[in-house]
C-alpha cells in the first residue's frame, strides 16, 4: 500500500504544482494523436468501445511522452491506416496520407517537447513559436516532395505509390545518415 500511496502523493504534486504551457502542449499531443487515430481508422469499426480504446491510446503519450506510448501510439495509428486500405479497401486519397502523416509527425514533435518541459516550467512564448515554425517547414518541404514524388513516380507505370514510398525511404535512409554524419563530426 505504501507504494501506491506514494504515486498518488507524488500525482497530487504534480497536479497542484503544472503550469499552462506544458499542459496545453500535452492536450496539443493528445488532441492530435485522436485526430491521427480517427482519420486514419476506416468509419465502418467506430462504434463506442472503439473510439474509447482509441482516445485511452491517444491520451497515453499525452501522459507518458518519455516513454514507448508515443511510438506506441504511431504504430496503432499505421496499423488502423492500413486496415482500412487493405482490410477494408478504402483508396489511398493524397489529402488523407499527408493529413495522417502530418499528424503523426506533429504529435511526435509536441511529445519530443512535452518530455522536455518539466510540469511546472515557465515558457517563453517565442519558444513555442519557434517550435512551431519549424515544424510547418518541416511539414511544407515534406508535402511538397511527396507531391514531386508521387507525380514523378505516376509518370512511369500503375506502381507509382509504391515507387514513392521506396523513393522516400531513401531519401530518409540519406538525411539520417547525412545527419548522424553531422553530429559526429561534431
Amino acid at each position: 500500500m505504501s507504494a501506491v500511496t506514494g504515486r498518488v502523493r507524488a500525482a497530487r504534486h504534480v497536479a497542484g504544482r503544472i503550469s499552462l504551457t506544458p499542459l496545453l502542449v500535452r492536450v496539443g499531443v493528445f488532441l492530435l494523436a485522436l485526430a491521427g487515430l480517427l482519420l486514419a481508422y476506416p468509419a465502418q469499426v467506430f462504434t463506442g468501445q472503439t473510439v474509447l480504446a482509441l482516445a485511452a491510446v491517444a491520451l497515453l503519450p499525452a501522459v507518458a511522452p518519455r516513454r514507448v506510448w508515443p511510438t506506441f501510439a504511431a504504430l496503432v495509428t499505421v496499423g488502423g491506416w492500413l486496415l482500412a486500405t487493405d482490410g477494408y479497401g478504402r483508396s489511398v486519397a493524397l489529402w488523407r496520407l499527408f493529413a495522417v502523416a502530418a499528424l503523426l509527425y506533429l504529435t511526435h514533435t509536441l511529445c519530443a517537447l512535452s518530455a522536455m518541459l518539466p510540469y511546472d516550467a515557465v515558457v517563453d512564448p517565442d519558444l513555442m513559436l519557434r517550435w512551431l515554425i519549424r515544424a510547418a517547414g518541416v511539414l511544407l518541404a515534406t508535402c511538397v516532395l511527396g507531391v514531386l514524388l508521387v507525380g514523378l513516380a505516376d509518370l512511369g507505370s500503375g506502381q507509382g505509390l509504391q515507387a514513392a514510398t521506396l523513393a522516400g525511404l531513401l531519401v530518409a535512409a540519406v538525411v539520417t545518415a547525412l545527419l548522424a554524419w553531422l553530429l559526429r563530426r561534431q
